[in-house]
């Protein structure tokens, strides 16, 4: 059988080794040490953020970012229902309440008009949400600007999950710096990555400060241990840090080649029909972090479904978009605005294969797949 085709692997470049060995001779391998403060500096220039804080993974810097906007225990946080579940199992972590947006079918990410207008009836009725979660889906920003001017407008904190958009842009600004906080993944599927890690950043010198310390076991500053809050073990390791800053010496790189990749797919399938590609907005720049489509079964004459499976038996690993939050087992009743849109582009949708490693004879069998499917 071919090799596997994966979805979106690790690509490590030529600086991460040196990055590792200058750890390992350093003894530094407990977690924080000098890499972990230079990534944290170098990341935060990236991002245009002023302060940036390396931790476990995005869910604890999304789990941090909550907490420290005031997120608590039966209050309740509005956030995109079109994302992986780790966008929303911290407000859980809370004893918070998700209430689940719809997105809008010309950028896949949440609605601004649905949250403004969720955000108005909330103010009238005198229960205003803690917290606005804006997932950042595919690679692609969300509207930010009218998210931010409602947000502002209600006294809302708001958060960008960055997770799967780093190297993305809006309006020529880097995502994840319009809210209080913003929340990137180094998960092994990312676009950069540690293995594993996350980050937090903000422009708030406080917040990064407390972030800090919660993320080390909310130590106070003495001589012995003593605290006087709840904290975490969520900061990053020494080691994956040396990774992490090698990597971001490729982003741009790791871009442009995501983004080769989808205008390569979108050239080659062109001209068969019921295939319709996740748009880009015009306000920024979309990084592909996936390429995804949707399928109009009557028009291609095969299902998504019988789509993934023929590919799937020729090694080749598609996924459908990620099913909505709404529609999980796990949070079955909970509130949900709008919720159609997600639903549609959860039945009809695709993710095909996009390493930033993915080769030209790898893309061609993921082509020749799916046009084997079609039936005229």
């Amino acid at each position: 059988m071919d090799t596997r085709i994966h979805l979106s692997v690790p690509h490590m470049g030529d600086e991460e080794e040196a990055f590792l060995h200058e750890a390992f001779s350093s003894n530094w391998i407990a977690p924080l040490g000098p890499q972990v403060d230079a990534f944290e500096v170098e990341f935060a220039e990236v991002v245009k953020a002023r302060h940036a804080v390396a931790l476990s993974s995005g869910t604890a810097a999304l789990h941090l970012g909550l907490q420290l906007a005031g997120v608590t225990a039966g209050s309740d946080v509005l956030v995109s229902t079109l994302t992986f579940a780790a966008s929303v199992f911290p407000i859980a972590y809370l004893g918070a309440k998700p209430v689940f947006v719809d997105c809008d079918r010309e950028t896949w990410n949440i609605d601004p008009a649905l949250v403004a207008q969720e955000l108005e009836d909330r103010a009238r009725q005198g229960r205003l949400p803690s917290a606005v979660v804006v997932v950042h889906l595919y690679g692609q920003c969300a509207d930010l600007d009218p998210l931010v001017e409602t947000c502002n407008r209600f006294d809302v904190p708001m958060l960008e999950d960055v997770a799967e958009a780093l190297g993305a842009a809006y309006r020529g600004r880097p995502p994840g710096t319009f809210g209080r906080a913003g929340i990137f993944s180094f998960n092994g599927n990312k676009i950069i990555t540690t293995g594993g890690g996350g980050m937090l950043v903000c422009d708030d010198a406080d917040l990064a400060a407390h972030a800090r310390k919660l993320s080390t076991q909310a130590r106070e500053p003495r001589l012995h241990y003593e605290h006087e809050e709840i904290g975490y073990n969520y900061r990053l390791s020494n080691l994956l840090a040396a990774v992490g800053r090698g990597q971001l010496r490729v982003l741009d790189e790791r871009v442009a080649a995501r983004r080769r990749n989808f205008d390569y797919y979108r050239s080659r399938l062109r001209d068969l029909p019921g295939i319709h590609w996740m748009p880009e907005a015009a306000y920024g720049r979309h990084t592909r972090w996936l390429s995804t489509l949707t399928i109009d079964a009557d028009a291609f004459r095969r299902t998504p479904e019988e789509i993934r499976a023929a590919l799937e038996a020729q090694n080749i690993e598609v996924r459908p978009v990620w099913k909505p939050m709404h529609q999980q087992p796990v949070f079955a009743g909970t509130e949900v605005v709008g919720g159609a849109i997600a639903d549609d582009l959860f039945a009809r949708g695709l993710c095909l294969p996009s390493s930033s490693s993915l080769t030209e004879a790898a893309a061609d069998r993921v082509v020749q797949g799916i046009r084997d499917c079609h039936h005229p």
